[in-house]
Parts: structure tokens; sequence; C-alpha cells
């Protein structure tokens, strides 16, 4: 199964993003997002890219689901299985966690893991 994953933009450089997913960093580009993002909004990434700006009437919903899906334990659903194997699958090093990249307190991973922009995410 393939998911899209939000994450809030901390940074722009051309067509690339730093991006906030859950407490882990990562780029990601910006070639096919459907809108101009800017640091502090919300993005649905797919495999290194920027696919969709998460509307600001959105995100609140958007991140409760993604929460959801990671408070489910291991293996009983398949779609938080995928999620939670993405965040643990983040390189060594990073501060993965399940807290939500909340626009009031977002959790941000002290080192900077930014793979290759065109990896998976």
């Amino acid at each position: 199964m393939c998911l899209g994953v939000p994450g809030r933009v901390v940074e722009v450089s051309g067509l690339v993003a730093l991006v906030d997913f859950f407490g882990v960093r990562r780029q990601v580009r910006l070639d096919l997002v459907d809108a101009p993002v800017g640091p502090g909004d919300y993005i649905l990434n797919h495999v290194g890219f920027a696919i969709r700006r998460i509307p600001d009437d959105e995100i609140e919903g958007t991140l409760a689901l993604y929460d959801e899906l990671l408070r489910e334990p291991d293996g009983d659903d398949l779609m938080a299985a995928d999620v939670q194997g993405e965040l643990k699958a983040a390189p060594s090093g990073s501060a993965a966690s399940t807290a939500s990249p909340r626009r009031t307190v977002p959790k941000v991973a002290e080192s900077e893991n930014t793979p290759d922009p065109g990896s998976e995410s």
C-alpha cells in the first residue's frame, strides 16, 4: 500500500523543502505540489515528493487521523502499521516520536537527517 504522510514545512530552498514528519526531518521535492508552500505550511508527502499543500481548514483533522493511526497497536490495522513502519524506518540518530507536528508546538528532531530528495520517506 502507498500512503502519503503529512508534515510541516520548516524551510524552503528552491524546489526542495525541509519538512518535519512527527519529529523526523526530511528533504522533500516540491516539483509536484499543487500549490506554493512556505515555512509553517503542511504538505502531504509521497515517496519524497510533496503532492498536496494541506489547506488550513483540513490540518487539524488530518493530523488527528495520523495521531490515531500512530496509537494503534502494531499489526492491528494495515494503514497504521504502514505509517508506524515509515517512522520506525527513519535513519538512526533521528528523534522519531509519536508526537504530532502540531502548529502550536512543533516537534522537531535535533539532527537533520536529510536523505537524497528522490528517496522514499
